[in-house]
């Protein structure tokens, strides 16, 4: 009897659609229900394209497509699930031809991208997907290569007025904002909130915090911002400003770390002995954030999804390439999942 989508989204208990979808690398899908997919689309002896299988891939041999990827700050709890998505899209394509050409920073180190971008312009890639970062001679050499035809897709951040295939990521804006409204239940909308920012040059960082500020500003009139500080990513700093500010600035009852370094956050409540602490937002679900919320030390954590933020534009870009199928939208915003020590 033939297998086909029908009886295996029968079998694991979701609409054809969902079926279609996750075999041929469209839209959106927990990565959960799609390993469930495949595995029984494997198990009911469907032929799957792409995997080497006897697919429609397979008629006459395959070139090889070249996908650069650039990320920074490679070694950051937020990249942890960014890296796996990464890793898995990796070993899916190999099937099709693909070949990942990986380029990481430790930092936001823009000679460095600059010098990644070069390289491997010149090895020669068909694709690029890159965390961007927002500087003159980045934007500069993005442009050039788009000139070249080369499909970009960006993801994590995005730069504006650079033609792209597609972006990947969360809508920071509305994640900022998002994070307004949590402080205004956390506050009973009264109180001044420190804003601890990493880098005043990161375009991701920067959306978030305007976000932010516009709905205080629009929604919650009992609130104000204390200040805006940046810690450059840094735990010590992120402790610094908020022993410093704790002691100088009256009326603060809120903090919102916006970027990584939030581990500073217990060594600055354990200096100051408070009786109560302020409420606290941060981001991006990582073991050691989840402890901050489990130890009642932050109040809400909003995760950007990494793992599609690292897998989508794989597939973006080897459709495109191998295929000439282009995504359906110019943007793909990740879920802004807000957790708390109740739904880790």
């Amino acid at each position: 009897m033939k297998v086909t989508m029908q009886k295996i989204a029968e079998a694991v208990g979701v609409s054809r659609g969902t079926v279609d979808r996750a075999l041929h690398h469209r839209g959106r899908i927990d990565p959960e229900v799609k390993a469930r997919i495949f595995d029984t689309a494997r198990s009911m002896g469907y032929v799957i394209p792409g995997t080497g299988d006897g697919g429609q891939d397979e008629a006459g041999p395959k070139k090889e497509i070249r996908i650069g990827v650039i990320t920074y700050l490679c070694n950051a709890g937020f990249m942890r699930e960014i890296n796996r998505g990464i890793a898995q899209a990796q070993e899916e394509l190999k099937e099709r031809g693909v070949r990942i050409l990986l380029r990481e920073s430790t930092a936001v180190d823009e000679n460095e991208q600059l010098r990644f971008l070069e390289e491997l312009d010149e090895t020669g890639i068909d694709g690029l997907a890159i965390m961007p970062i927002d500087t003159g001679s980045i934007r500069k050499k993005l442009y050039a290569l788009s000139e070249k035809q080369l499909p970009l897709v960006m993801f994590n951040s995005k730069l504006s007025g650079i033609p792209r295939l597609s972006y990947v990521g969360m809508d920071n804006f509305q994640s900022g904002r998002a994070a307004a409204g949590l402080m205004n239940m956390l506050t009973g909308g009264a109180g001044r909130i420190l804003v601890i920012t990493g880098s005043f040059g990161n375009q991701l960082i920067n959306a978030r915090v305007d976000g932010f500020t516009k709905e205080i500003k629009e929604s919650f009139p009992g609130l104000s911002i204390a200040s805006v500080q940046s810690s450059y990513d840094s735990d010590q700093e992120v402790r610094s400003i908020i022993e410093d500010s704790m002691r100088n600035i009256p009326g603060i009852n809120g903090i919102f770390v916006v970027s990584s370094g939030q581990t500073g956050i217990r060594d600055a409540f354990l200096n100051l002995s408070l009786k109560r602490r302020p409420a606290v937002v941060i981001y991006d679900q990582t073991p050691r954030n989840e402890k901050l919320l489990q130890d009642d030390l932050a109040d809400f954590l909003i995760d950007q999804s990494g793992y599609e933020q690292g897998y989508r534009p794989l597939y973006i870009l080897a459709n495109a390439i191998g295929r000439g199928i282009l995504p359906e939208r110019q943007e793909e915003h990740t879920e802004i999942s807000i957790r708390t020590k109740y739904n880790l």
